[in-house]
């Protein structure tokens, strides 16, 4: 008895998995796709910010008061993308070059169009990819922080 039971069972889900696998392989109506495809065709797609890639147009950006906050996203991206990493650190003595950041950073927390999400993920991914220069740009960013209006 028990056994006429398990071969019922497994008879039952072979029988509910050539179903599922016939659900599977069926294949829409190709009107009804090409309607899909148009109607998504229709759906007009958001602009693409283009800008140039040197450090000093990208500050640029930044530093507008004008700037939307796609662009100011955009120009982070691109500043982590293509100069992300800050020379070593000389000593204990952080690199010339790291100004830049410093000043990036804190007029990115000033900025009125930048979110959270934004000043967070440059932060996180500038910490990322300098790990010696942790400490300097979390002051970094604790100073444009706390000179924020509220």
């Amino acid at each position: 008895m028990e056994i006429e039971l398990i071969i019922q069972s497994i008879m039952g889900l072979v029988g509910i998995l050539a179903l599922l696998i016939f659900f599977l392989f069926i294949t829409p109506n190709k009107d009804d796709f090409q309607d899909e495809v148009e109607a998504v065709e229709i759906i007009e797609k958001e602009p693409v910010i283009t800008m140039d890639t040197d450090m000093e147009s990208l500050r640029d950006v930044i530093k507008n008061k004008g700037s939307i906050t796609e662009e100011l996203r955009t120009a982070l991206e691109l500043i982590i993308k293509y100069h992300g990493t800050v020379h070593t650190k000389l000593g204990i003595r952080a690199h010339p070059d790291f100004d830049i950041y410093e000043e990036v950073l804190f007029r990115i927390c000033r900025h009125p169009n930048a979110d959270k999400d934004m000043i967070i993920n440059f932060d996180s991914s500038l910490s990322r990819l300098n790990p010696e220069y942790k400490e300097d740009i979390n002051e970094a960013m604790t100073k444009g922080l706390t000179s924020r209006r509220v």
